[in-house]
């Protein structure tokens, strides 16, 4: 008989109960249950989380559920999230609406916005500096992907464009285009491994996602709920991202992409839209930063996929 010994060349721990905290992939053995046992995801929940000194529908956003910065909105104001509470920290150098959050807390861009602008700030952790401007204005924001250093800006408009400029550190350069363009749209992942999805397009909802190998844009599955303006999370690749809120109208609803297709999971507490864009957090521990509902909201909620435990059973 094959053992999970002779396999993985490894013994298993024996446990009285479970595991305490539980990490994902552990596999022990319960002498409570007298069963061999493991930890996977469990499904994902919103909870309520820290609210906002200044209630937007539109700021950027960046950084982690735990070491956030939301910045404009319309406005110059910024903070920084610690996991329980925001802080006020140095404003913008200009009024931004509708702008593109890339980065971390501590290491951020604010990109574009309404007017529309090619205007682009950089964030240390301690105040904003303009940097290289985009070739192509944009107002109405389009997807975001990757880092202060190395980030797309794709889409969005005025006109509605298809077009898509990466970002080195210091200058914006052209680069091969999305198949369908569009604004109010969600983006994530990395310049050579990106997401796109949802928007608009001539004024109406979409649900097309296009992925991006860092040569070339391909249509895959569509979102189950066609909407805009809504928020999303996924650092990292393009196989893992969170989808969340929305218009219009107004919508709580939750997909998570998984590499091949989108599935709904579960929805916020409080429906809300924004044009605020740039992933904040990842597919399993993310924010909704403010927002309309239809008004400017402080409210902010945090998702989180917690590690399960689970005995194994034979088929």
């Amino acid at each position: 008989m094959t053992t999970y010994k002779a396999i993985r060349g490894l013994t298993i721990q024996t446990v009285a109960g479970d595991p305490d905290p539980l990490t994902t992939g552990d596999i022990w053995y319960s002498s409570t249950t007298r069963k061999i046992r493991g930890a996977k995801l469990a499904a994902g929940a919103w909870a309520t989380g820290g609210v906002v000194n200044t209630a937007v529908k539109s700021s950027a956003g960046a950084g982690t559920q735990t070491a956030a910065i939301k910045a404009g909105g319309p406005s110059v104001n910024a903070e920084t999230y610690d996991g329980s509470s925001w802080t006020e920290v140095a404003n913008l150098n200009a009024t931004r609406n509708a702008i593109l959050g890339f980065g971390t807390q501590t290491a951020a861009l604010a990109a574009a916005g309404e007017g529309p602008t090619v205007n682009v700030e950089s964030w240390n952790g301690t105040s904003w500096t303009e940097v290289g401007n985009l070739n192509t204005a944009r107002g109405d924001n389009g997807g975001a992907a990757g880092i202060q250093t190395a980030a797309l800006y794709i889409s969005g408009t005025p006109p509605t464009t298809q077009n898509v400029e990466e970002f080195d550190g210091s200058s914006w350069t052209e680069t091969d285009n999305v198949n369908t363009g569009r604004y109010n749209c969600g983006g994530a992942g990395t310049t050579t491994a990106a997401l796109l999805f949802g928007g608009r397009i001539a004024g109406d909802p979409t649900a097309t996602t296009e992925t991006y190998n860092g040569s070339s844009w391909t249509e895959v599955g569509d979102i189950n709920t066609a909407r805009y303006a809504a928020g999303e999370a996924g650092a990292g690749p393009n196989t893992s991202t969170l989808y969340f809120g929305g218009s219009a109208p107004l919508k709580a609803i939750t997909e998570e992409w998984n590499g091949s297709s989108w599935t709904e999971v579960a929805d916020l507490s409080t429906a809300r839209d924004s044009k605020a864009q740039g992933t904040v957090g990842t597919s399993s521990l993310a924010l909704a930063i403010s927002g309309g509902t239809p008004g400017a909201t402080t409210a902010v909620e945090e998702w989180t996929v917690a590690a399960a435990a689970s005995s194994f059973t034979s088929s």
